[in-house]
């Protein structure tokens, strides 16, 4: 691992191993981990590695350097050694702030930013990060390690934990690849990931032997193995009293500046930005600004998948709106239904855990046609968890809390827990409603005003990190494509928490947003229907797909594990398309794509 060639943006793969036990770190099991990571890190690596801890890195080039920018980063001045898997949107002004209190720098990297900020302000340097990452800093003197990662998770951090030793890579199949994981499932997770819409909460997966790093966490790991947390940021969902007077034109403006400050924030790059153009207003407002800031020759790129069951594929009519007005170079991406079912074995591949949306398909294909032509894009990700746009929003309004859990529960949650119990292999059984008591926790904190307030506050920073955004990272990552997502910048999201309910959800929901994107983009793409990311093989289960299905849930290997009831998966089997859960996903997609998972990733 000696290609050291230096990347500024350094969106990629990291892992490493911590051992406590007195031993010498396996570097081979780290180097096994970072060759798992290449497609995330596709233009190099590196090691490193000094007594307990052994460090890899595999690194996608983004703004080219010199050797200066190569990970492992070590500063043998200030006694640290880093690696980082992110971008710092903000490090030039934490650079020039650094300088100016001596720091000297002997690269031009955000990496170097990062190891000179945890060196001057401690782990607390993550509070002035603006951006994505995932990063660990090993102090040479103490023995510390200490890892973090950014406040909505879009980098991941996942982490196994084994005799005298904790391992940590970018992704699980990665930790897999090194060995030595107890990979029976968690009864818990497992719940979780049948009530709570497939999402696993960290800092479970469904794996009993694999963890993840919770977002907008710091961990601290003492050399003897013991270790600490401290959760960095919350957004508060409450009306603030200095905004309390607020016209809903002045809300409109304020909201439309600090996108525009997000948008422009993520344009830092010296290759080319594109946008993934859906036709919905979210990443047609980003389209917008770009045009606004000034972006030349924008490439934007929209997928499509051919009409099944009478269901269309796709929404170029709207993107080719937006294209045509903002004079994108626009690319118009059709998928053969064929050519669906060839990706699917690959998007499974990709995901660090199961995930049943069945766009993940979608963003897997569109990402590998993207990445032939530029290396980072712009996403419209975040901005219906974080501005109320789904359509179970609305039924939450003025419930009271009292009632909260219930009211979440029924437009949210896949299945009740007596039917869940019903459907589960005996020996998968939890004590108890193990979903509905996270719900009921996660709602009982503080720091929310209404009902609404603590859905949105639980979808923006457990669903929506555990599902759209770890697929976005997952299938981009999987072409080596970095995408950005400034709905989430969190300054943005800390303003739109503040924004009082009734704006949110005027016009169905994403009012707000809606009236503000009038001054930017065309009323054609604001007054039509809400769109999903459709891929029709998919929701009408059939052929290929429904034949791939039934052999993951009929192999023996699945009957062996038996988390699913016989007569249960026979039912859904017989009438593939009829079981839905609460939000319409397919029951069968459901528990098919966990085995297809499963087996794919080699877990018996």
């Amino acid at each position: 691992m000696s290609d050291r060639d230096g990347a500024e943006a350094h969106v990629c793969g990291i892992s490493g191993e911590v051992r406590f036990d007195g031993g010498v770190a396996d570097m081979a099991a780290v180097a096994a981990m970072c060759d798992q990571l290449q497609r995330r890190g596709p233009d190099g690596s590196g090691g490193w590695q000094s007594g307990p801890v052994a460090l890899g890195h595999r690194r996608l080039k983004i703004i080219d350097l010199t050797d200066a920018g190569a990970q492992p980063m070590v500063d043998a001045e200030l006694g640290l050694t880093l690696v980082f898997n992110g971008i710092v949107y903000n490090y030039p002004e934490l650079r020039a702030e650094l300088q100016a209190a001596g720091y000297r720098f002997f690269s031009t990297s955000d990496t170097e930013v990062v190891l000179k900020a945890y060196h001057r302000w401690g782990a607390a340097c993550v509070e002035r990060f603006l951006g994505m990452f995932a990063f660990v800093v090993v102090e040479r003197d103490t023995g510390r390690v200490v890892m973090a990662r950014d406040r909505f998770g879009i980098k991941p951090l996942y982490i196994a934990r084994g005799p005298g030793r904790v391992r940590f890579a970018s992704s699980l199949p990665a930790l897999l690849r090194a060995g030595g994981v107890d990979t029976a499932i968690d009864p818990v997770a497992l719940h979780h990931y049948m009530s709570f819409h497939a999402v696993v909460p960290a800092p479970r997966t469904i794996l009993a032997g694999v963890g993840k790093l919770p977002p907008a966490t710091v961990r601290t790991y003492e050399p003897d193995g013991r270790e600490s947390d401290r959760e960095y940021w919350r957004p508060v969902h409450e009306r603030r009293p200095e905004l309390a007077d607020l016209h809903p034109v002045e809300w409109q403006e304020r909201v439309l500046e600090q996108l525009r400050v997000a948008v422009r924030r993520r344009m830092v790059s010296d290759v080319p930005v594109g946008v993934l153009l859906s036709g919905g207003i979210d990443s047609s407002l980003i389209v917008g600004l770009l045009a606004e800031e000034g972006q030349r020759d924008l490439a934007t790129f929209s997928i499509g998948f051919e009409a099944v069951g009478g269901r269309s594929g796709d929404e170029f009519v709207y993107s080719d709106v937006v294209a045509e007005t903002f004079g994108t170079d626009h690319h118009r991406l059709m998928v053969p239904t064929a050519d669906v079912h060839a990706g699917l074995d690959g998007a499974i591949a990709a995901m660090s855990e199961p995930q049943t949306s069945h766009d993940a398909v979608a963003f897997y294909l569109l990402s590998q046609q993207v990445s032939q032509h530029v290396k980072v894009v712009q996403s419209g990700q975040g901005a219906d968890e974080v501005l109320a746009g789904y359509d179970w929003y609305p039924p939450l309004d003025g419930v009271p809390a009292a009632d909260a859990v219930d009211a979440y529960s029924r437009v949210f949650v896949d299945r009740p827990h007596d039917r869940l119990t019903r459907i589960l292999g005996e020996q998968w059984a939890t004590t108890g409603d193990v979903s509905r008591a996270f719900i009921a926790e996660h709602f009982a904190r503080p720091g929310a005003d209404t009902t609404l307030d603590r859905a949105l506050r639980l979808d923006s920073t457990i669903m929506l990190v555990d599902d759209p955004v770890k697929r976005v990272d997952n299938m981009t990552m999987a072409w080596g494509l970095e995408a950005r997502v400034p709905f989430l910048d969190h300054e943005f999201a800390e303003l739109v928490a503040a924004v009082p309910p009734e704006l949110k959800l005027m016009h169905g929901g994403k009012g707000l947003l809606k009236d503000a994107a009038r001054k930017v983009v065309p009323a054609a793409v604001i007054d039509r229907p809400k769109g999903y990311f459709p891929v029709p093989a998919i929701i009408e289960l059939q052929g290929d797909h429904l034949e791939t299905v039934r052999a993951a849930l009929t192999a023996p290997v699945a009957r062996e594990r038996g988390l699913f009831r016989p007569g249960y998966v026979d039912r859904l089997l017989a009438e593939p398309n009829a079981h839905r859960t609460t939000l319409g996903s397919n029951q069968l997609w459901q528990i098919g794509l966990l085995e297809l998972w499963l087996q794919r990733h080699g877990i018996s």
